[in-house]
């Protein structure tokens, strides 16, 4: 059977069909992360192949095409996406104990290299397996690194007859102005708070409110951080947070300097996020349960401290997935925060 959409794409997906009869070469879905879009461009990809397609658009699930789709060996679909999101399954003809020596010295990239899209040429330039249509699937797109970018705008800019592309995007500021003016930009929705609590209580997840608003509302990166086991850590990093200091700041990045980076730094922005929020407004997004700190905190810090601890947030997360040090990374980060909010 097909998959369905999440509840809170309904709307959106009425607002593509009217696309239909006339589909651009090239789409654009961009949101929030977190929220199901490169779902949605797969079912959309699975509907657009369909060979009984249903009345309201969606695929039948039943067609050989869609057997093909969910075998994922579809002759007229290619997936690109960097090797970080992909299955470790070993090349073809590659024996067992090369695989096991490749994992373990090559980690997957995070970046869409130029081979990945340069390796659709010959699939864009054979005849299509039913005479339909040919349908590519790129996510995210900001992924794409320089030499992708370009090759894949040459592609954009003399799209193959046939060929639809389908990319999805958390962050449109991202991404080259020459690739943007090359597609047609659909806005996939956040859910409402209502709509993601909902959703999540039927995935089973204990505390979903508290899950939910620390991932900005996003249901899918609730759960996902909920499933990631890294709860402790999170809270090691707030109890900092709430109440900095020297000797706190480095306790915690020596028990922390195991655990993935990316993390911690988001956990840290959306902190300073609310702080600047109570500050300004008297609101906060992300950390309700720590009203008291955040209150405290935005009473007492400069203005001018508060920006300079979010722009070093800010700058510390483009590189947090490459740290030279782990432990000297968190504690540069931590006292610096100290510095500026205690």
């Amino acid at each position: 059977m097909t998959s369905s959409l999440y509840p809170w794409q309904q709307d959106a997906w009425l607002q593509l069909q009217a696309l239909r009869p006339r589909m651009p070469h090239a789409i654009l879905f961009h949101g929030a992360q977190g929220i199901g879009k490169a779902d949605f461009i797969e079912h959309v990809a699975q509907a657009l192949l369909c060979e009984d397609v249903r009345a309201d658009g969606h695929a039948c699930g039943a067609c050989a095409s869609c057997g093909w789709f969910v075998q994922g060996n579809h002759p007229d679909y290619r997936r690109v996406r960097p090797e970080a999101l992909e299955d470790e399954v070993p090349d073809e003809g590659e024996g067992e104990e090369t695989s096991k020596k490749s994992a373990k010295t090559k980690t997957p990239s995070k970046d869409i290299k130029i081979e990945q899209i340069r390796n659709l040429a010959d699939f864009m330039n054979i005849s299509t397996h039913r005479q339909g249509l040919r349908v590519v699937v790129l996510y995210p797109a900001e992924a794409l690194n320089t030499p992708a970018s370009n090759a894949l705008l040459k592609t954009l800019e003399e799209p193959p007859p046939g060929t639809l592309f389908l990319l999805a995007s958390n962050s449109l500021d991202r991404l080259l102005p020459t690739i943007l003016s090359r597609c047609r930009k659909f806005a996939l929705p956040m859910p409402s708070h209502e709509q993601a609590l909902a959703w999540l209580k039927t995935r089973g997840l204990n505390d979903a409110d508290s899950w939910l608003r620390e991932q900005g509302g996003a249901p899918l990166a609730a759960l996902a951080q909920s499933e990631s086991g890294g709860r402790e850590e999170t809270e090691q990093l707030l109890q900092v947070l709430a109440h900095p200091g020297v000797e706190a700041a480095l306790k915690a990045a020596d028990k922390l300097q195991k655990s993935p980076l990316a993390p911690l730094v988001a956990s840290l922005q959306r902190w300073l996020y609310d702080v600047f929020s109570m500050k300004l407004a008297g609101t906060i997004r992300y950390y309700p349960r720590h009203r008291r700190e955040l209150e405290a905190l935005a009473g007492r810090i400069h203005i001018g401290r508060l920006m300079a601890a979010i722009k070093a947030a800010n700058e510390r997360r483009a590189i947090a997935d490459h740290p030279l040090s782990p432990k000297l990374f968190l504690e540069d980060m931590l006292l610096d925060y100290t510095a500026n909010c205690q």
